[in-house]
Formats: C-alpha cells, sequence, structure tokens
C-alpha cells in the first residue's frame, strides 16, 4: 500500500503534518477527517532507496520514545491499532517505521502486539516481548509499557555514564599515542640528522630513542598489520562460547576496571529481574532472560545454574551464594526477598546500591585516569624531547 505526505489543520486551526498508508490521496482525507484533520495538501510519498549499509540503525532512544508515547497513548484509551498508526507518522527513523508499520498489519491482522513484536527480534528483545505478554494477560499494557520505559531508560543512563566518564580519558591516551608517533617517525629523524652531521658522540638515552624512531619508522606498517591481525583474532575468539567465557572471566578479574565492569553486570541484573518478576513473568522464565542479558559469560553461567537448581526446589540465593560471583550482600538480600515474599523489592534495591556505587566507581575511576595519562604524557614525550636536547646541551656545555 503506497504512502502518503500530508499537510492540513486541526479544527482548531493548529497546523498538522504528516505521512499515512493509503489506497489511494481520496482515501487519505478520509481518514485524517475522522481524526478531526482538514487536509490542505496530500501528495504521494517517492519510494524511497534502501541501501542496507546505509540504513540508520534503531536506536535505544528510538525504542524508548516507541514505548513512552504508546504507553500514554493506550491509557489515555487510544486503540491499539490507531496509536501504531500515530507513531507510524512520527517516527523520524525509517528503519524503525516499517518495523512499527509491519507490526500494526499483524496486529491487523489478529495478532496480539507481543506476537507481532516477536517477529523483529533484534529490535525487541526478549525482556520487551515477555513483559508485553504479562501486560495482554493481565489487562495492564500500558502499565507494563511504563515498566518497560523506565527499564530501558535505567539502563541506558547507566551506560551513558559510563561512557561519558571513559571518553576524556581514552582521547587523551589516542592523543597521546599518536604524538609520540609523530615524534618517533617525522621529528628525531631530523634531530639525528643534524647530530650525525656534527659528528658527535651521543648520551645513552639519545641513542636509544633513535635507535627506537628507526625501528618505528621502518616497521610501523607491519607492527599496525600484526596488531590489526591480532584484534581480528581476538574477536573471531570472543564470538566462540569458550573464547568470551575466558575472557569475561579475565575482565571480572582486572584491577580497578574488573570491579567496576561487576558492578555494571550486578545493576543490570538486579535491575533486571526485578522488573520481569514485579511484572509477573514466572521466575525460572526471569532468569533465562537475565541470563542472556547480563552482558557478562561468568554472570550468565551462575544464573543459568542458579536456574536449574531453582527448577530442582531449591533457593535462588544459596545457588548465587556458592557462585562466586555474586556478593553477600547480594545473596542475602535475594534470600530475604524469597523469605518475606518480596523480592522484586529487595532486588530494586540491589540495582539502586549498584547504580549508585558505579556512579562513585566511575567518577572515582576519571578522576584517577587522568592525572595517571597526564604523567605518561610527561614521562614519556618529555622523555622523548629531553633525550634530543641532551647532546645539544653537552655542545653548549662544550663551549
Amino acid at each position: 500500500m503506497p504512502l502518503y505526505l500530508w499537510e492540513g489543520r486541526t479544527l482548531a486551526g493548529i497546523p498538522q503534518r504528516g505521512e499515512i498508508e493509503a489506497p489511494d490521496e481520496l482515501n487519505v482525507r478520509l481518514i485524517l477527517r475522522k481524526r478531526g484533520i482538514i487536509a490542505t495538501r496530500v501528495k504521494r510519498k517517492p519510494r524511497e532507496l534502501n541501501i542496507p549499509f546505509l540504513s540508520k540503525r534503531i536506536r535505544k532512544r528510538d525504542l524508548l520514545v516507541f514505548t513512552q508515547q504508546l504507553a500514554a497513548m493506550l491509557d489515555a484509551g487510544i486503540p491499539l491499532v490507531q496509536a501504531l498508526e500515530i507513531l507510524i507518522e512520527q517516527t523520524e527513523n525509517r528503519a524503525f517505521r516499517q518495523v512499527i508499520r509491519d507490526v500494526k498489519e499483524k496486529v491487523e491482522g489478529g495478532s496480539t502486539l507481543a506476537q507481532a513484536l516477536r517477529a523483529h527480534p533484534k529490535v525487541f528483545d526478549r525482556l520487551y516481548v515477555d513483559m508485553v505478554v504479562a501486560g495482554e494477560e493481565s489487562g495492564n499494557l500500558d502499565l507494563m509499557l511504563k515498566r518497560i520505559a523506565t527499564h530501558i531508560e535505567k539502563m541506558e543512563n547507566l551506560k551513558r555514564k559510563v561512557r561519558s566518564a571513559l571518553i576524556y580519558p581514552a582521547i587523551i591516551f589516542v592523543v597521546a599515542i599518536l604524538v609520540t608517533i609523530v615524534l618517533l617517525v617525522f621529528v628525531i629523524p631530523t634531530f639525528e640528522k643534524l647530530f650525525s652531521e656534527v659528528n658527535m658522540s651521543l648520551p645513552l638515552p639519545t641513542q636509544i630513542v633513535i635507535k627506537v624512531s628507526k625501528f618505528t619508522k621502518t616497521n610501523i606498517p607491519y607492527v599496525i598489520a600484526v596488531l590489526f591481525f591480532l584484534a581480528l583474532v581476538l574477536r573471531y575468539y570472543y564470538r566462540t562460547e569458550k573464547g568470551r567465557f575466558q575472557i569475561d572471566s579475565f575482565l571480572l578479574k582486572l584491577p580497578i576496571f574488573g570491579i567496576l565492569i561487576k558492578k555494571i553486570a550486578l545493576a543490570r541484573f538486579a535491575r533486571t529481574l526485578s522488573t520481569l518478576v514485579k511484572s509477573g513473568v514466572p521466575i525460572l522464565e526471569s532468569l533465562e532472560i537475565v541470563g542472556a542479558t547480563s552482558g557478562n559469560k561468568r554472570i550468565e553461567k551462575a544464573v543459568r545454574e542458579a536456574r536449574e537448581n531453582l527448577r530442582e526446589g531449591e533457593s535462588l540465593a544459596s545457588p548465587l551464594e556458592r557462585s562466586g560471583v555474586f556478593p553477600l550482600m547480594v545473596t542475602h538480600m535475594i534470600g530475604v526477598g524469597e523469605a518475606t515474599g518480596n523480592l522484586d523489592m529487595m532486588l530494586e534495591k540491589v540495582a539502586d546500591f549498584y547504580e549508585a556505587d558505579v556512579d562513585q566507581a566511575v567518577a572515582n575511576l576519571s578522576s584517577m585516569i587522568e592525572p595517571l595519562l597526564i604523567v605518561f604524557l610527561g614521562v614519556v614525550i618529555g622523555g622523548l624531547v629531553v633525550s634530543m636536547y641532551l647532546p645539544i646541551f653537552k655542545m653548549a656545555a662544550a663551549f
């Protein structure tokens, strides 16, 4: 069915514009009239060129806005299909608009919303779909969508805080490496040429720097090729089950960074499981989803083993404690939640604690890394510069 771009005004005179799917222009005007909009301009939308690698990807931000708006419209009593039609018109992301259009068509064809969403697993993950199922079964779809939106927002805030705290040190580190390479490849050879013309004996630090400069200038293409090859091998190994488990286990043991990675994973685990349990998703199914979305294979294995033990009649807290991954505070609070029937509430408290802890850890890490990088810049770059000036100082002292 073709798409039409339209412009018009409401009965109150407010300008409106959008796009709508209809058999022809007349039907577009009829649909808009039913919505209380008088169309002033309608034209068929040109077919869009769809090149896969140029297609705009669907971001979590797009999904968050979609979920919030759908929840608000359902809460206001707007029928699901009409709400999806409005979202199709308002969504700017072409790829996401097509997904919503497909969801709407499936719902019109008799599918439930969850069934329609399940056809797009790259956009709507299992957590999202299962919570929608729970909302449809309980008759509280709008409430469930609000919970999903809150969950997405909290997870994205967590990612954004970590990313924003680490981006500045990363930029400094990259600049330091680039400056060092420029000095070794372009600047130091100029000094070497000068010293060779003077034919003087060079101090040991200067000799070492010149040798490093020669090696870098001669072999830098090979070094880059080797590093690129190693990165590809590591990436391939990380995609294997064994490789990802070993690398994720290693990351958890890293000094400073390992603690931060673990806190982020624990915050994600607690927040996701709390949201699912509160939404009425069965605990075994919730654990399966949480394990798959934990972001760390070591933690995923611990959750999977806890799920199997829970299936056999054991509590959730005991196997998590035995795994050695979950701190005692977490397992004790989960145990209290199980005993009192308030597991979702206890998990929410754990999530709040670790999210606050991550904020503090990120701030501390950022304040610690920055001075270390500045010292690195001073020692490495300053050392290179001083080593080149040592012969000049020696010549000056001789006169």
